[in-house]
């Protein structure tokens, strides 16, 4: 790992959790910040101020999704339990609203409505959509081939990507049949486009694929070294990102293709990536120890070892990073002066 010059990111805060952090959250308006982990506990933290509370204690099975509505008046977690807890985050003292028993499944996806209070989850074959409103399932969505993977709304318009086995599958309308993007494969994460106009699955045969939004002639990469385990698109021009095994591939739109990058920094399996919001800046983060820092999403600009990372999430207004650890340990990392040109 090369020695770079002017970090661009100084540790701002450190804590810790129990276990394994398996995801990490911001609030809209960027000022709270919540963390799970594999032990199942619940941990928030007001950016502000630096005072943490515990929202669940450790349960001993693991939340692995966490999710703010797009008010931030709702947090939902879900994981090995079965049970999908909504908490009302307004109120001086957060106050559990509802609580979804499913026995036997894993809710380990979960994802908020862009602009509705309606919350879609994975229940084994199939997919819900529940509404604050009148706390009760909108529609249950039947994925049929396989457990559902991964769960993503398109931006701008009422429609719902759910990923299996044989492709991704898109709701429009929860009476009709969904569209459906076939491929010979299983799609283990999918995600739209900041803009709504691509939408791009990764996939246990190593390959990304992506589609245009109103087609299904997709574009595809191959030759990852394993599954494409995470995906993370920039706000700001067609770039994507995917990490597989223990590399970070860039795909960004030129002309009538894609022109793709490899980035050489990490030694081993890569947990998360994510592009701060309104930039190009990239951070990747793998057991290997190493949080790197990519400008334009392929130039590495820092590296700094310390935490095996298992979760990355910037805060909406870009200022902060949160990264959690495999050994529990989570902190938040601010922006640099020196390094305001980088992105």
């Amino acid at each position: 790992m090369p020695r770079l010059k002017q970090p661009q990111l100084n540790l701002k805060w450190r804590g810790t959790l129990d276990d394994y952090v398996t995801a990490i959250a911001w609030s809209p308006d960027s000022q709270q910040v919540a963390a799970c982990d594999g032990s199942g506990a619940i941990q928030c933290l007001h950016r502000g101020t630096q005072q943490t509370y515990c929202l669940q204690s450790s349960t001993g099975q693991s939340v692995d999704a966490l999710a703010y509505s797009h008010d931030g008046r709702f947090l939902a977690a879900g994981g090995q339990e079965g049970r999908l807890c909504v908490w009302e985050m307004t109120q001086e003292s957060p106050a559990l609203l509802t609580t979804l028993e499913n026995p036997r499944t894993w809710v380990d996806q979960l994802t908020w409505h862009p602009r509705r209070l309606e919350l879609a989850f994975n229940l084994g074959r199939y997919a819900q959509v529940w509404e604050v409103e009148t706390q009760s399932v909108l529609t249950t969505l039947a994925f049929e081939s396989s457990s559902v993977l991964d769960l993503a709304w398109h931006p701008q318009r009422d429609w719902l990507a759910v990923g299996g086995h044989q492709g991704v599958k898109i709701w429009q309308d929860w009476d009709d049949d969904p569209a459906i993007r076939e491929i010979p494969a299983a799609s283990v994460c999918v995600d739209w486009s900041p803009d709504g106009q691509y939408l791009a699955a990764g996939n246990l045969d190593r390959t990304l694929i992506v589609w245009p939004w109103d087609q299904d002639t997709p574009w595809r990469m191959t030759g990852f070294p394993g599954k494409v385990r995470h995906l993370a698109w920039a706000e700001t021009i067609p770039l994507l990102s995917a990490a597989s095994g223990d590399c970070v591939i860039t795909w960004q739109r030129q002309g009538e293709g894609w022109e793709a990058e490899l980035l050489d920094g990490h030694t081993q399996t890569v947990n998360a990536i994510a592009f701060q919001p309104g930039t190009t800046l990239l951070a990747s983060t793998a057991a290997d120890g190493y949080l790197c820092l990519w400008k334009g999403g392929h130039k590495l600009v820092q590296a700094l070892k310390g935490v095996s990372g298992s979760a990355l999430a910037w805060s909406p207004d870009g200022q902060t990073l949160a990264m959690g650890g495999q050994q529990g340990e989570w902190q938040l990392w601010t922006q640099s002066s020196r390094g305001q040109g980088f992105r």
